[in-house]
């Protein structure tokens, strides 16, 4: 094998355009690699030149794929997609100067309402770009958890008549956002707060959310395209949306993902950093998914972003059938955290114990805004970062482990942009190279499913409950059901209802009525 500083002058692509770049060097494949992968390569950039024209990209629900469209709406097949585009852009802008000169009132809080796409997209954006002189602050309901949603009221105790709630639902009928919506409009008109002046929807034309919303008179309605996926809206209407809100550069943002896109439209695959990550996620797991992706981004602006790719790369890639409909249980596993805080927690592991996994260093070159502090001899905090970070790298490397990383200037709007926009590419690239459909995703629909039927029978199960103690065996088999599904709702509401429980000596003999 080459010496490392001869397969780093190789095998790294750098984008003077952009200030990225991108070293493959530490990951062990041969120099024949790209050679054998030449024509899965080939397909790939087809596949996307046609994905970006306006192809049904998304074959299981007949779709196109347009989340390119939105940093450059020329690219988009029609002038009615373009106007579409174009017109949302700047109606989010108008409003979010109408809010910044208080048009709406004192509105200095943000109450975003999401899940998935429509809130791990703005919540990294916010948190990167985040700063006290921001002129709203933003909270998040990104769950359906009861506690959660306390938290934040506590939170926005007193000021909820300054506060603007944004509610992101394609459908306007995912449980989760539609939980935190009526919430938020009980919790609002318990503190008389009227909700709808506070109030903003972000869905699709003639949804569930979009007629409620209509209905109700709320500020506004922005809409969320059938063409662009929840996991890459972040640049439609959901994340655009509060960043302007949170007077974050909408343009410069859009920029970077926009330059980054041009760049990796390079039908060279050794010049084109897209598409070297995705060969590079193909390398280390045999096209098979064999190891883990590792994000270590040594940036505390960037912690959030190992969550945001889990959904991007794995509701995206982790697929049971491949486009032929064969079953190949494909996908790839993502987690990380930080630098160098990962090396005080599962470094250790990553470098001694079992390599099922590739890692990416994220590095930025700047270290903070404000003046160097000498912590130790002529050294600075950020000379140990840097340290850290190519410190571990050798060390893994050194002891069998592979390793991506990825250089970026500094952390702006531009560059945040130009990220996403990476791996965005990267992950539409790895799906034509293991041939899945990168845009569905068949298991969400079926957990969501599975919830509702359950949901459906713990309305059966309370109906059954009277002043006579039951056993979870005696309610499920006069409802024909599950015992074991009928015993945790029984649990359930047995912890949050009127119902009380009599333990016995097995949970088999567990006794339930109505308290």
């Amino acid at each position: 094998m080459d010496s490392l500083w001869s397969r780093f002058e190789k095998y790294f692509v750098r984008y003077e355009e952009v200030g990225f770049g991108v070293d493959i060097s530490r990951m062990r494949f041969g120099d024949e690699f790209f050679a054998t992968m030449e024509p899965k390569a080939r397909k790939a950039f087809d596949e996307m030149r046609q994905l970006e024209a306006g192809a049904i990209a998304n074959t299981t629900e007949q779709r196109m794929v347009g989340h390119y469209w939105l940093r450059d709406a020329q690219l988009a097949p029609t002038a009615e997609l373009r106007a579409e585009i174009e017109k949302t852009k700047s109606r989010i802008k108008e409003f979010a100067r109408a809010v910044h000169a208080r048009e709406y009132g004192e509105l200095r809080h943000l109450l975003l309402i999401g899940i998935g796409g429509s809130a791990l997209g703005p919540e990294f954006v916010s948190d990167a770009l985040g700063s006290t002189s921001d002129p709203m602050d933003p909270f998040f309901f990104d769950n359906t958890d009861p506690d959660g949603f306390d938290r934040v009221w506590q939170k926005l105790d007193g000021v909820l008549n300054q506060t603007l709630v944004v509610v992101i639902s394609k459908s306007g009928g995912t449980k989760e956002t539609r939980n935190g919506m009526v919430e938020a409009e009980t919790h609002f008109r318990g503190n008389g707060v009227d909700f709808p002046k506070h109030a903003v929807a972000v869905t699709g034309v003639g949804s569930e959310l979009d007629k409620h919303a209509e209905k109700y008179g709320w500020l506004e309605r922005f809409p969320m395209h059938d063409w662009v996926g929840g996991r890459t809206s972040i640049m439609s209407a959901v994340g655009l949306l509060p960043m302007a809100l949170q007077a974050f550069d909408v343009e410069e943002f859009l920029a970077g993902a926009a330059a980054m896109d041009r760049l990796t439209r390079d039908q060279d695959a050794l010049k084109n950093a897209a598409m070297l990550l995705a060969l590079m996620w193909y390398f280390a797991g045999d096209g098979r998914a064999e190891k883990d992706m590792v994000i270590l981004p040594y940036k505390d602006r960037l912690a959030l972003f190992s969550r945001y790719l889990q959904q991007l790369v794995m509701e995206s890639l982790g697929k049971e059938k491949d486009r032929d409909g064969k079953v190949v249980h494909q996908g790839i596993a993502v987690y990380g955290n930080k630098g160098s805080t990962d090396q005080h927690a599962y470094v250790q592991q990553l470098r001694d114990g079992v390599a099922n996994f590739f890692v990416t260093f994220i590095e930025v070159a700047k270290d903070r805004e404000t003046r160097p502090v000498k912590v130790e001899n002529d050294f600075t905090s950020g000379d140990y970062l840097h340290g850290f970070l190519r410190g571990t790298r050798k060390a893994l490397y050194e002891n069998g482990r592979d390793s991506i990383t990825i250089e970026m200037p500094e952390v702006n709007a531009f560059n945040v942009g130009a990220l996403i926009a990476l791996y965005e590419r990267a992950v539409g690239f790895y799906g034509s190279l293991v041939n899945v459909n990168a845009y569905d995703q068949p298991g969400v629909e079926a957990g969501k499913k599975a919830a509702t039927e359950l949901l459906e029978l713990q309305t059966k199960v309370r109906a059954q409950l009277n002043n006579t103690a039951r056993t979870a065996e005696e309610i499920a088999q006069s409802l024909g059901a599950d015992t074991e599904a009928v015993y945790h709702l029984l649990e359930h509401l047995s912890a949050n209802d009127n119902v009380r429980v009599e333990r016995g000596a097995t949970v088999a003999q567990d006794r339930f009525s109505i308290s």
